[in-house]
């Protein structure tokens, strides 16, 4: 099937299907303010939140209506136009970002973070012992001690990161070495 003068992505999917994977997506972004997806997701949804922010920035009965028949959630409809369309009241556009993230073990499918522009968010990773480190990251603390301290808090995380794909890399090893010796142990029965 040929990509070319596409216009959506439907994701292998029917029609159905496809607009509850949309709506879902949709939801958890109005909800948490940010979601970790796929890049492709990402961006495709990307496209039908920023409608969507757009009509609730009108804030009338009828873009209330059609939200909740978009969105098919009123509580989440209302949310958008009350909370988080008139943080957005001065700007024309541009309400979502997505930070790719990187690989997905598993797969090796792309992820990323779709959030809104101005979201704020606690930052909380996990050092090499274990131990649970968080930060409030918020646009009043913009000072040089919260970037010195949330690039610290980044690099723990990459280093955790790190040491849990050293620990999962292991992990397989070892399951390699018993598939192996117990192949072997098979043939050498029969």
């Amino acid at each position: 099937m040929s990509s070319h003068r596409r216009l959506t992505k439907h994701f292998a999917r029917k029609s159905g299907p496809l607009k509850a994977l949309i709506r879902g997506l949709m939801n958890s972004v109005i909800e948490h303010g940010r979601i970790k997806t796929t890049v492709v997701k990402a961006k495709e949804v990307r496209r039908h939140v920023e409608k969507a922010v757009t009509l609730a920035k009108k804030d009338d009965l009828n873009s209330i209506r059609l939200l909740v028949g978009r969105l098919a959630n009123k509580e989440n409809a209302l949310a958008l136009v009350k909370t988080v369309a008139p943080r957005f009241k001065d700007r024309a556009g541009g309400y979502t970002r997505v930070i790719k993230i990187g690989r997905r073990p598993g797969d090796t499918a792309e992820m990323a973070y779709l959030e809104f522009v101005d979201f704020d968010y606690k930052t909380r990773a996990t050092d090499a012992f274990g131990k649970t480190i968080s930060t409030t990251a918020t646009k009043a603390a913009k000072g040089k001690e919260a970037k010195v301290e949330s690039k610290e808090v980044l690099k723990i995380a990459s280093k955790a990161k790190k040491a849990k794909s050293v620990v999962a890399a292991k992990g397989k090893k070892n399951v390699r070495k018993m598939k192996t010796s117990s192949r072997s142990a098979m043939f050498a029965r029969n």
